[in-house]
């Protein structure tokens, strides 16, 4: 867990059997989640889809809101290490890292779909805060990993288009996290990380038009 979940009141356990034990009732929140939604979302519900007792929850967590932030709070560390190993040996050119960071995005929310919207519902001040700094994260991954990859670039002001780039994949995944329960585009998570790919590549490639206007 990230060390913002430490100033939330809860701590990464050191020992394995309580590792696990966090883990089971991780699981069983998102469980609690995905079949519920987040108004029939509780401790108690948590504790008796994990087989525990309320108070073994409470020992850990001080209540729901804290138990919610731990789960989004494992999702956007799942994601980020899930970037960060994709784009730590891509496949060659920017077409590799292009593709192999649509595809962790992908890979991360296609395993979290049915909670994310529910979070997104549940969640406050602090969880925004979180969301952000793990987006700006990733973000800074992908453009450390084009920097070699930059002469392929055709458009002026690289640095520009990148982040453009990254923000729009990010944006765009999660929209569609947040969404396709309730407007299905019609695509695996797979296909939808090919199409963005593709999408992407051919505005980083191709020459801007002289006569568009300039951001200011």
């Amino acid at each position: 867990m990230s060390q913002q979940s430490a100033e939330q009141g809860f701590r990464p356990p050191q020992q394995a059997r309580s590792r696990e034990s966090l883990q089971k009732v991780l699981a069983a929140a998102e469980h609690v989640l995905a079949e519920r939604g987040i108004e029939e979302f509780t401790v108690a519900a948590v504790a008796e889809q994990a087989g525990m007792s309320v108070g073994a929850i409470y020992r850990r967590f001080s209540g729901k809101d804290q138990l919610l932030y731990a789960v989004k709070d494992q999702l956007l560390g799942q994601l980020e290490t899930g970037v960060g190993e994709a784009l730590r040996s891509p496949a060659p050119g920017l077409s590799g890292v292009v593709g192999a960071f649509a595809h962790a995005l992908a890979r991360t929310f296609a395993r979290h779909d049915r909670i994310f919207p529910e979070l997104l519902d549940g969640q406050r001040a602090e969880g925004r805060e979180r969301g952000l700094q793990a987006l700006a994260a990733i973000q800074d991954v992908f453009v450390e990993a084009v920097r070699p990859c930059r002469e392929e670039i055709r458009r002026p002001d690289r640095a520009r288009v990148i982040r453009m780039a990254a923000r729009t994949m990010i944006g765009s995944c999660v929209h569609r996290a947040a969404t396709c329960r309730f407007w299905s585009d019609g695509l695996t998570w797979t296909a939808w990380a090919t199409e963005t790919t593709e999408l992407v590549l051919a505005y980083l490639v191709s020459p801007e038009d002289p006569e568009t206007p300039r951001p200011v």
